[in-house]
């Protein structure tokens, strides 16, 4: 499989028959060379989004005009999208699992807060969560937004991710103490990649201390659009 980071945490996944992007922050994003949009996007199949926030949620009706890429995200999210964009969707709940053609993905437990910007300020946009995406007995944990929970150790039970792309920049997310306790408690990767860190000022600017954190773990730190072959 092939991760490339878009930055903050947009991910584009080639992964079986698919190309997917995670949460594809790209218009806006300080951190994306927006010359490199079509890259990014070429070939998208599906565009997952795990809760409504702008840094995640705001391009992806956008990108799935300009590819034709059904949006998959939680039901409220997914039909506010369908309602208010006219793109096509996948809507699903946590526990649930949509085959996205031979690629399985499962929507699970995050801990955070899901809104979108309405003119009389926040609407709910269903609840937060993260993804399980798996093909041919490999699976890659996409944290989303959270912190530490202790529903971990059953999704670590049931899929055993042996990759995790995990939040770590603080603030609005766990920080790199919290994402390597989760890695290390919770969970037996192989491989790490953090996310939703460096965008900021007010971010964490270095996955360093995760990595330390971390011995005998593949911590990648990949620059933006840097394609990380698995």
């Amino acid at each position: 499989m092939k991760i490339t980071w878009l930055g903050h945490s947009g991910f584009r996944i080639e992964i079986g028959d698919q190309v997917l992007l995670v949460d594809p922050w790209l218009a806006g994003n300080p951190v994306f060379p927006g010359e490199r949009r079509g890259e990014a996007i070429a070939g998208a199949t599906h565009i997952l989004v795990s809760h409504g926030h702008f840094d995640h949620a705001t391009d992806a009706a956008a990108v799935s005009k300009e590819t034709g890429a059904p949006i998959v995200a939680i039901a409220e999210l997914a039909g506010w999208l369908e309602s208010a964009e006219g793109v096509p969707v996948v809507g699903f709940n946590k526990g649930g699992t949509v085959s996205l053609g031979d690629v399985s993905v499962t929507m699970v437990n995050a801990v955070h807060s899901s809104s979108v910007g309405s003119d009389n300020g926040p609407m709910y946009a269903g609840a937060e969560a993260g993804f399980m995406i798996a093909h041919a007995g490999r699976t890659i944990y996409f944290s989303g937004d959270t912190d530490v929970t202790a529903d971990m150790g059953v999704m670590q039970a049931l899929h055993a991710p042996e990759i995790g792309i995990l939040c770590c920049g603080g603030h609005f997310t766990m920080d790199m103490r919290r994402a390597a306790y989760a890695a290390r408690t919770f969970f037996d990767f192989k491989t790490v990649i953090p996310c939703h860190y460096k965008t900021f000022p007010l971010l964490a600017q270095s996955a360093q201390p995760l990595a330390d954190a971390l011995p005998g773990v593949d911590v990648k730190q990949p620059d933006v659009m840097e394609t990380m072959e698995l």
